[in-house]
């Protein structure tokens, strides 16, 4: 995999510039962090603290599977950007303000923003890429404007564009991102700006 490094960030100098930890990994995941770069803050998704055997192969394979697919989505607005690789095991991300769906929050899903929410995930479709993990809420964001950000493809599937697996065994999977969507909406608009998120009756 060729590495490229985002300035002023080096495995030396990562935990100096580390702002806060996001997520914890556990024993097959990174560690999400949030760092200061040179050029601003950045997210890395870092394998280094799971142990060798871990970090060596499958955080390895990961970080791979990941670039791939970001790679493909580059110029997507609801993926943040690669930005590049602090080394093998870490992978250093744009940072997207914003705030995670939940139910604690019905009012950040409105109609539009489910309309958006769909369009944006048959976008990655149509660049070849099935997320895998949309049944997650914590992997579908809201940023600062109210518009949908995907992140988190480390069990995304790319596909070649035009050969025998986008034509056979993407739909099926490209629908099965498609349902996880239902268990986000829809919602009602109430007063004062508020919503209430309601069953389908279908």
């Amino acid at each position: 995999m060729h590495v490229t490094t985002v300035q002023g960030l080096t495995r030396a100098n990562l935990a100096q510039r580390t702002v806060v930890k996001l997520r914890s990994g556990g024993w097959e995941s990174p560690d999400v962090l949030l760092v200061d770069s040179d050029d601003g803050p950045v997210v890395v998704k870092d394998f280094s603290p799971r142990n060798a055997l871990v970090a060596g192969s499958f955080g390895r394979w990961l970080i791979r599977r990941e670039r791939r697919a970001l790679e493909a989505l580059r110029g997507h607005p609801a993926v943040p950007r690669l930005l590049g690789s602090i080394d093998r095991l870490a992978l250093v991300l744009e940072h997207r303000g914003g705030v995670r769906f939940t139910r604690r929050r019905p009012w950040t899903f409105t109609p539009e923003f489910d309309q958006r929410l769909r369009a944006a995930v048959i976008g990655l479709h149509e660049r070849g890429v099935v997320h895998m993990d949309l049944r997650h809420r914590s992997n579908v964001r809201a940023d600062l404007h109210g518009r949908p950000v995907l992140i988190d493809f480390d069990s995304a599937m790319t596909f070649r564009l035009g050969g025998w697996a986008a034509r056979w065994v993407m739909p099926r999977l490209a629908a099965f991102d498609l349902s996880c969507l239902r268990k986000f909406g829809p919602v009602e608009t109430g007063s004062a700006g508020t919503g209430r998120q309601t069953r389908s009756a279908a």
